[in-house]
């Protein structure tokens, strides 16, 4: 792995965990204001008893992307912010809201796909030798 991949890497994933964390914690304590907080999660017609859900699984999450090993473990993390975060967009488009809304999820959705493509070899699932 180049120097600059490892350097895409690690901003990518850093500014990722930082966002999941952030909404993480947001859910958790079902803030009312906030990216994710109760009153989005209910202008967009969800229960407020997900934000709980998403909260823990966005903490496991990162907690899973930023440890060391277990490589399966970490594809599965990167699934979930991918679906949770293309869900958001989508949710938020069905509802008409402004790009403003939109991006924040739509940010955290490129940082998934950065930071999973860039993983180095150690953090792979399938480590390919050319």
């Amino acid at each position: 792995m180049t120097k600059r991949n490892k350097i895409i890497y690690w901003i990518a994933t850093l500014w990722l965990a930082l966002g999941m964390v952030s909404t993480g914690a947001v859910q958790l304590f079902k803030a009312k204001n906030g990216t994710g907080g109760a009153d989005s999660v209910a202008h967009l017609g969800y229960p407020l008893y997900i934000l709980t859900l998403l909260g823990v699984w966005k903490l496991l999450g990162v907690m899973a992307v930023l440890m060391p090993k277990f490589p399966l473990l970490k594809e599965w993390a990167y699934a979930g912010f991918f679906f949770v975060m293309s869900g958001a967009v989508f949710s938020h488009i069905a509802m008409g809201d402004s790009l403003g809304e939109i991006a924040p999820a739509l940010l955290l959705i490129v940082l998934t796909v950065v930071s999973w493509y860039f993983r180095p070899a150690d953090r792979k699932l399938i480590s390919v030798n050319a």
